[in-house]
């Protein structure tokens, strides 16, 4: 039978342990760290306020955006949560989350973004698009994606004095096991699919 991840207590009722795994799982949503990349890369990038400035646009269409579409999804009552943890549901935020990766790809090119700029979010495209092929058919875990993404993509642009960060990508699977929205090789599969964002910026770069 297919996995299906079991509605979350309310927070008040949850044991220590799911609180802490709750906290985790919310405060390193993928969207999160999406824009906290982007903010580092962008900065590293020029190395002044204006690289930080084009991660902060590059942060609008890749976090901000599809950060509003979940939201309004979960408003209309249409998203069962943040997380989207109902598989069928993702195919549509996705979607609408990949147009406006598009745009800010396109926008990036024509201003002239830095280069590490640019390639994160092509990266992150392509991220994007493997991240929805593999959904349609199976409940990978969006969150290791994004967190093993990004601990990679750390350790290319500013070497090993970063590997600490591993730690944020081990916290994400902790809590995500916790919390029983994903099985072992859903986090599993998720951290190889982000090996796929990693391996496309490094190539572009």
């Amino acid at each position: 039978m297919p996995f299906s991840p079991p509605a979350p207590p309310a927070f008040a009722d949850c044991t220590p342990r799911q609180k802490a795994a709750r906290v985790l799982s919310d405060g390193l949503a993928p969207a999160h760290l999406v824009v906290a990349l982007l903010l580092l890369v962008g900065w590293h990038s020029t190395g002044s306020w204006t690289g930080l400035g084009w991660g902060l646009l590059a942060a609008v269409f890749c976090g901000v955006v599809p950060l509003g579409i979940i939201a309004a999804g979960v408003r209309r009552g249409t998203l069962t949560d943040q997380h989207i943890r109902v598989r069928r549901q993702r195919v549509l935020p996705m979607a609408l989350s990949l147009l406006s990766v598009l745009a800010g790809v396109a926008l990036l090119h024509v201003l002239g973004a830095p280069a590490e700029v640019f390639a994160l979010v092509v990266a992150m495209l392509v991220g994007l698009v493997s991240s929805l092929l593999v959904t349609v058919g199976w409940q990978i875990s969006l969150h290791m994606s994004v967190a093993g993404g990004t601990v990679m993509i750390l350790l290319l642009v500013f070497g090993p004095a970063v590997l600490p960060a591993a730690a944020v990508a081990a916290a994400v699977g902790w809590s995500r096991l916790a919390l029983r929205a994903h099985t072992p090789a859903q986090l599993l599969a998720g951290t190889a699919l982000g090996g796929t964002t990693a391996l496309t910026f490094a190539l572009l770069t």
